[in-house]
């Protein structure tokens, strides 16, 4: 089973979504109800809610980039390690994902608004599986698990 602990460090979220703890809870439930491959395990991972000034922080110190992003992951395992742990180990963390509420399209709609938010946590815990986008076919494989994912909290 999949959980995801939010915490938002930025007030602004608010405007958007009342209560973003609930809202990614009610997504990782359908999550896991379509995936139970993972149904035995603990996978845990950290979901941020920033803005500008904290994502661009730590896109700084951690990637040595000095501008502000949309989505920033932090995978605690590479693939191949991951794989292994998840044959062996019922309990997993994941890593941390960071997204930066000032990046969101559409904002003056709240369904556009959460469906761009929804695409940003997916991007970032598909890096946390694994998952990247270096090469055309990292790529078209990300974007596979990606609309998968997707199609399961909508």
């Amino acid at each position: 089973m999949i959980k995801i602990n939010t915490i938002s460090n930025n007030k602004n979220w608010k405007h958007y979504l009342s209560n973003p703890n609930e809202f990614i809870q009610k997504r990782i439930k359908k999550l896991n109800r379509n995936f139970k491959k993972y149904k035995k395990k603990n996978i845990y991972c950290t979901l941020l809610l920033s803005g500008n000034e904290e994502i661009k922080r730590l896109n700084k110190k951690f990637r040595k980039k000095n501008k502000t992003t949309d989505v920033l992951s932090f995978p605690f395992y590479r693939k191949k390690n991951l794989i292994n742990k998840l044959k062996k180990e019922k309990e997993i963390y994941l890593g941390d994902i960071i997204i930066n509420l000032n990046k969101i399209k559409n904002k003056n709609n709240k369904n556009k608004f959460k469906h761009e938010f929804n695409k940003l946590w997916i991007h970032g815990l598909a890096h946390l599986f694994g998952y990247d986008h270096k090469s055309i076919k990292d790529f078209n494989n990300m974007n596979k698990i990606e609309k998968k994912f997707l199609l399961c909290i909508n």
